[in-house]
């Protein structure tokens, strides 16, 4: 196709390639609708890049995706199918393709984003974000009309919109003017076809290839009158074609009869390239216009001589042969290929796609086993659940209840009750996840096999344990660790001993913390993947609670890159949302809000967004800025009476408090039922640290009746009066604002007036407004006034890459090795150690080291 009217978009594409071949890489992404131009313009801007190597794949219009289909396609030019072969983890195949591409400089095209699959997303966001540490120019094309809110590809595309190295073109129509550049050859009137067309080149293309015929009404005239030379039997070869989208596999041809005089023939009607070892139509309007021809009835036939054929050659690919056998209304088969296509999809991490095909095998299941539908049942409740739909998990699994005793089969039903015990939990509805759990022991403790009690009565403990009922959690796993020692099951075994240490750490026992972290390298030793995020989850959350913050800060440095590398969404989502309170704590603002905004506002569990509402609702407060609507408190509340867990209800108590203290709006939930909550609270173990805090506030508030109550050291200090001591405490800890705090309750004006710098160095203006007006108001004259923006220091105005960032310079490292480090050009290193240091509010890179304890960088 001739390019018109795209001299800017091509530039761009060719300096992307000139970037490339220099060694710093680039990324565009090309939108427009169907047969605007994106192949055509991509096309010529390879021929533009002559040598560098050329990696060219494409995402298929099947009914489901392929997992990883466009990396799979181009593994061997790329030189890592052997690897690919053994079915890696994603994070490997990441990696592999990363390494591939940094060997030299490479234009990388995968096109049709519209059809592509979850996982190839993923890798292609690893790549995006690493585009200036390679020699790559990558391209990408979709039909952005067909990429909504919800499309696997949006994320990759926001980064395009985002990252500094990526950009988006969009094709627009031709004008009469480019229709007429085109139409030069012919008589053809331009305005005439411009309105026929409406500029799509493609369609003023198919004109020009038959001038003298009638001008054609739509683009499939003008494709079929291709057909017009080539008999009935080589349509129905083009018909075969059709039916296969992503392409007709070469090895197949043979088999279907196709022979090489016909495709000779095929050939001359242009309508055919080959690509990747097959035939495809030169243009999806074209493969559109030749399936539109298929007789009713018909679809059915050509399915079924392409699906015996593509049986015949190894290795099977089950999701292509899904798509023919679903296209040739073979039910067996249908559901015996989507099964596997599944598992397979699991093992690559594509779990959209693995629900998916789940679906699929469900939908053309016919005859089988009360038995066997509810396994299928069971697999995918598991995806959806992987997948965080939460309520779609439980609605799947407990559509197994009935099956599994029409099949007499108890482990399946207590298997199905303990799985909805944990997504209802999940799903913050404590009541319903207990009587499911309670179901499953009972269930199996009567009749199933000694194994599935042994993991109902773990599931049971696990939610006693999160609700701080240890006596109860232990007894669980008490019976669950002898069934596994008997049993020799070492996943229960490292189960049970997990979350007995997780108790005995939430408990006071800090020697517990070594174990905790060695059952969680048992567990990845194991692959016990879902485990190990597990114990890395409740191990953050314990650090945070207690205030090992710099402990919780390594753990989360390790735990979330895990669940990227091992696809477990569900866990990431948790424990971004412990590392929104843990970014609180130590007074970073602005990385606490983007976390908590990252929990809210995705896809996920309930349970997970407690801390991150409670940051949404205070951080605006301590900063004295706009408060959110409606208020995140208010929803925190209504969480929490359905999570019902002693600590959680107490944060927000004393979220609660201090908003009263901050507005001296007052508020009845403090007034009347806090004091309550607390004098609860002091007799349930492991919540000593949630007690304090809440204490702490209410005696602020005066509403604190007996301050010597036993809570964890740093609020008993505060409560009996001993700030100073308590405001080391905290400054040792590395919270900023509690040290802030506690020098606030000082009596002594000194002390008082210390904390309102504090909190103004901290960017907590609001708090420190709230100390000086209480100040002024005890007749203090020499109160600090408030700071200009042009000048406050303000650490808290650090996002997470900005913090990734300053710890590396706390660390002695140059802009090229933090560069190295984070996968980022030198010059965008630059600019974020300019930001960093300004928000710092330091001259130069040797304060942060020297001052690293003190900016909280430690």
């Amino acid at each position: 196709m001739k390019l018109v009217e795209r001299d800017h978009p091509f530039d761009v594409l060719r300096m992307a390639m000139v970037t490339a071949a220099a060694g710093e890489g680039a990324g565009v992404a090309v939108a427009g609708e169907p047969g605007i131009g994106k192949s055509a313009l991509i096309a010529a801007a390879c021929r533009e890049g002559s040598g560098i190597r050329v990696l060219r794949a494409s995402c298929d219009p099947l009914s489901t995706p392929r997992p990883l289909g466009p990396f799979r396609d181009l593994a061997g030019e790329a030189g890592f199918s052997a690897d690919l072969a053994r079915e890696p983890m994603l994070s490997e195949i990441c990696e592999l393709v990363f390494r591939a591409l940094r060997a030299e400089p490479t234009i990388l095209v995968i096109e049709d984003l519209h059809w592509i699959d979850a996982a190839s997303v993923d890798v292609l966001r690893f790549l995006a974000r690493r585009v200036p540490s390679m020699p790559v120019a990558l391209l990408v094309s979709y039909r952005d009309h067909e990429i909504g809110p919800g499309h696997s590809a949006r994320v990759l595309l926001d980064d395009f919109a985002r990252l500094e190295q990526l950009t988006t073109v969009r094709l627009a129509a031709l004008t009469v003017a480019g229709v007429g550049e085109l139409l030069r050859s012919t008589a053809l009137d331009p305005v005439r076809v411009h309105t026929l067309t409406g500029g799509n080149p493609f369609f003023v293309t198919e004109v020009v290839k038959e001038p003298d015929l009638p001008l054609p009404t739509s683009v499939r005239d003008a494709v079929l009158a291709r057909t017009v030379p080539v008999s009935p039997t080589d349509v129905e070869v083009l018909q075969l074609v059709a039916c296969a989208p992503d392409r007709l596999d070469d090895r197949a041809l043979p088999a279907l009869g196709v022979d090489l005089p016909t495709l000779r023939r095929l050939d001359r009607t242009g309508l055919l390239i080959r690509s990747r070892d097959g035939l495809v139509f030169r243009h999806e309007l074209a493969r559109q216009a030749v399936e539109s021809t298929i007789p009713p009835g018909g679809a059915p036939q050509l399915h079924a001589r392409l699906l015996a054929a593509l049986e015949q050659i190894d290795p099977p690919d089950p999701a292509v042969l899904t798509h023919h056998a679903v296209g040739a209304r073979d039910s067996a088969r249908a559901t015996r290929y989507a099964r596997a296509a599944a598992q397979q999809a699991t093992s690559a991490g594509s779990h959209t796609e693995a629900v998916a095909f789940y679906r699929t095998a469900l939908t053309h299941l016919v005859g089988a086993s009360a038995g066997e539908r509810a396994d299928l049942l069971l697999h995918l409740g598991f995806e959806e659940y992987m997948t965080n739909r939460l309520n779609a998990a439980i609605r799947t699994v407990s559509a197994t209840f009935p099956l599994w005793q029409e099949a007499a089969d108890p482990r399946g039903l207590a298997t199905a009750h303990e799985e909805v015990a944990v997504f209802e939990y999940y799903n913050a509805r404590r009541r319903q996840a207990e009587e499911h759990a309670e179901r499953a022991c009972a269930i199996a403790g009567e009749a199933g096999p000694e194994l599935t009690f042994g993991q109902a009565r773990a599931t049971r403990g696990y939610l006693a344990y999160m609700r701080n009922d240890f006596d109860l959690a232990l007894a669980c796993h008490d019976d669950a660790g002898r069934i596994a020692e008997t049993g020799q099951d070492q996943p229960l075994a490292i189960r049970t001993r997990l979350v007995r240490a997780a108790a005995a750490l939430s408990g006071g026992d800090e020697s517990a913390r070594a174990s905790l972290a060695q059952l969680i390298e048992a567990a990845r030793n194991h692959n016990l993947d879902e485990l190990a995020s597990t114990g890395y989850s409740n191990l953050a959350n314990l650090d945070v609670e207690q205030r090992r913050l710099r402990d919780a800060q390594h753990v989360l440095e390790q735990s979330l890159p895990f669940t990227d590398e091992r696809d477990i969404p569900i866990c990431r989502q948790w424990q971004t949302g412990v590392r929104s309170r843990l970014h609180f704590a130590r007074g970073r603002f602005s990385a606490a809000l983007e976390d908590a905004d990252f929990v809210l506002h995705g896809d996920g569990m309930p349970l997970a967004t407690v801390w991150p509402l409670l940051v949404t609702a205070l951080a605006p407060l301590r900063q004295g800025t706009v408060r959110p609507t409606p208020d995140p408190l208010d929803a925190a509340w209504d969480l929490v009476g359905r999570i019902d867990e002693p600590l959680r209800r107490s944060a927000v108590f004393s979220a609660l408090a201090e908003r009263m203290w901050m507005t001296g709006v007052p508020d009845d939930r403090v007034i009347q039922d806090a004091p309550g909550e607390l004098a609860r609270l002091l007799d349930v173990p492991g919540t000593s640290w949630a007690a304090g805090d809440l204490a702490v506030w209410l005696a602020r508030l005066g509403l604190l009746a007996d301050p010597t109550v036993t809570v964890a050291e740093p609020f008993a200090l505060t409560l009996v009066g001993q700030w100073d001591r308590a405001a080391r405490w905290w400054h040792r800890a590395g919270e900023s604002f509690a040290e802030a705090m506690a020098w606030a309750d000082s009596p002594i004006t000194a002390d008082r007036v210390r904390a309102v710098e504090l909190l103004d160095a901290l960017g907590a203006v609001g708090s420190a407004d709230r100390l000086r007006s209480g100040l002024r108001r005890d007749g203090v004259v020499a109160v600090p006034p408030r700071p200009r923006a042009a000048t406050r220091a303000n650490p808290a105005g650090l996002t997470n890459r900005q913090l990734d960032v300053a710890k590396l310079v706390a660390r002695g490292f140059t802009n090229a090795e933090i560069a190295d480090r984070l996968f980022i050009s030198t010059k965008t290193a630059d600019h974020h150690v300019s930001a960093v240091l300004a928000k710092l509010g330091v001259g130069n890179r040797r304060a942060v080291v020297v001052q690293a304890d003190e900016l909280g960088l430690g």
